[in-house]
């Protein structure tokens, strides 16, 4: 794939695109621990590096990359998504951090497998579903929905937010057992409580720096119990992802707040500058309760920074424009 990608047969090809058209020379650049070496010479003859690797991917995480990013960035390389940034707002544990803001839901953090067992099962049994995180993770990848069924051993029901995973019945001290790989992995574990408007959809909100880019609206099936004909049937896939610009009349309510309120107190409280902001990134919402006027509520269940697609046709030119903005600056 590194012999073979140019800027225009891949995914990313309209980004290329965007950026030519700003007068901005780009090229690709496949990442693949086998390359480390090669790979960090490529991209110290950069100005800038537009970063997009998931988390996890087929057993590999970012613990090689997030170091060599870190050192060409010291060097004088722009860098965004920058690896730091990622761990202030692009891990689950932003959510945990942010809780008291708008967008946020009686949210936990668990930082060892004795508080999970410690404080976890009152909350489930007194307070319904809940869902637990892995802290990095993609692909719903160490996403659970828990609910209590009671009896002997404490049983619970549960469901796995990975593609074709259907509903499990075990004792939560099993459950419970499975999770804890996840704080070696990530060193803690958010919980929330599972949002019963779900099957009304995800709303994902793309903004370039500080600005609402578009949404993406989607029937989601994750975490929601798969059809009679099973978890890989095509009733179980989830709907398309309707793509709508920033004046989008349905969400205009969520971009102001999102705009005006919410990403200026989130950077605030993470200690993140408007420089320090991805260049594109999204927040994934969930209908909350409606309030007592009938109003939407939204409540944030994932913000993703290290992988971001797919994204609508007026993100690359809003890539563009702030990646011209940024070489323009010059290095920092």
């Amino acid at each position: 794939m590194r012999e073979a990608v140019t800027p225009t047969n891949n995914r990313l090809r309209k980004i290329f695109e965007a950026l030519e058209e700003n007068g901005v020379r780009a090229e690709p650049v496949v990442y693949a621990e086998e390359f480390h070496d090669e790979i960090r010479e490529q991209l110290l003859g950069f100005d800038g590096v537009l970063v997009w690797v998931d988390p996890l991917s087929d057993g590999k995480t970012r613990a090689r990359l997030d170091p060599l990013l870190r050192e060409i960035a010291q060097k004088g390389v722009w860098v965004s998504s920058h690896p730091d940034t990622i761990l202030k707002m692009g891990t689950k544990e932003v959510l945990y951090k942010t809780r008291q803001l708008g967008w946020g839901t009686d949210t936990h953090l668990f930082q060892s497998s004795d508080e999970l067992r410690e404080h976890f099962p009152l909350l489930l049994r007194e307070a319904g579903p809940r869902v637990l995180k892995q802290n990095r993770g993609n692909g719903g990848q160490g996403v659970w929905k828990i609910e209590w069924l009671g009896g002997p051993k404490d049983r619970v029901r549960v469901l796995h937010a990975k593609r074709g995973s259907a509903p499990e019945d075990l004792s939560l001290d099993d459950m419970l057992a499975r999770c804890e790989a996840y704080f070696a992995a990530s060193g803690c574990i958010i919980d929330q409580p599972f949002q019963q408007r779900l099957p009304e959809g995800m709303i994902r909100v793309y903004s370039g720096k500080d600005k609402v880019v578009c949404f993406g609206h989607q029937l989601i099936k994750a975490l929601i119990p798969p059809p009679p004909e099973g978890p890989d049937s095509e009733a179980a896939q989830p709907g398309p992802r309707i793509m709508s610009g920033a004046d989008d009349s349905k969400f205009q309510t969520l971009r102001r707040k999102m705009e005006d309120e919410w990403v200026p107190q989130m950077m605030g409280i993470v200690g993140l500058t408007r420089e320090a902001l991805p260049i594109i990134w999204d927040a994934d919402f969930l209908y909350g309760p409606k309030t007592a006027s009938g109003d939407d509520t939204y409540v944030l269940c994932e913000i993703n920074v290290s992988a971001v697609f797919p994204i609508p046709d007026e993100a690359p030119a809003a890539i563009a424009k702030l990646v011209r903005q940024r070489l323009l600056e010059g290095p920092r």
